[in-house]
């Protein structure tokens, strides 16, 4: 049975969908701290009080931001386990989607780099994301089914090569080199595979 969404449920959709679109482009080109909510309202051409509606406060918009960053993250592992690819293959496509999200997505890179370690998902002491986010476990998952199919050396803990990997987006983030991070993060990456793919 086909359902059919109501003209206020459509609206509802869309209204956040343009509240978070707005968010996106005036963090892209303001920063985080000098985008007001009413700046966001201004730009999605919505009453300010609309925002409460969907959102408690700009950290909740920025964690709704990052869970949408996982969920595409992870629906790209998932994708990519239903071909025929090799765990560095997978690895490297999933490090390459996850910076060209990043690049796209840059404010957002400090809640990222506090998601993928361990569990400490917060903006502030008194904000968390109640579930956790995948990026670290998908990691972990790649290279000890690479090292448990002798294609990854395993005189290395996993966690160790996982923490190399999340390394690269704040390495690249914070470099003072000439280079556009998707290619910082390109070269960094082949040389950690480089030192990890058994010969």
């Amino acid at each position: 049975m086909e359902y059919n969404l109501s003209k206020r449920e459509a609206k509802k959709i869309k209204s956040k969908k343009t509240i978070i679109q707005s968010a996106i482009m005036l963090f892209a080109q303001k920063g985080l701290k000098d985008t007001a909510i009413a700046d966001i309202m201004q730009k999605a051409n919505l009453g300010i009080g609309t925002f409460y509606n969907y959102f408690q406060s700009k950290d909740d918009l920025l964690r709704s931001l990052l869970i949408q960053l996982a969920m595409n993250i992870r629906q790209h592992y998932l994708e990519s386990l239903n071909k025929e690819k090799t765990q560095a293959q997978i690895l490297e496509g999933l490090v390459l989607y996850t910076a060209n999200l990043l690049d796209q997505n840059r404010f957002i890179l400090p809640l990222f780099m506090r998601a993928v370690d361990k569990s400490a998902l917060t903006m502030k002491p008194h904000v968390s994301i109640k579930k956790p986010l995948p990026f670290k476990d998908i990691f972990d998952e790649i290279i000890k089914t690479g090292q448990d199919n002798g294609e990854f050396r395993n005189d290395i803990p996993a966690e160790i090569i996982t923490e190399m990997f999340h390394s690269l987006f704040q390495s690249a983030s914070f470099s003072s080199l000439p280079l556009k991070y998707q290619d910082n993060i390109r070269y960094k990456l082949n040389l950690i595979l480089s030192g990890i793919i058994l010969k």
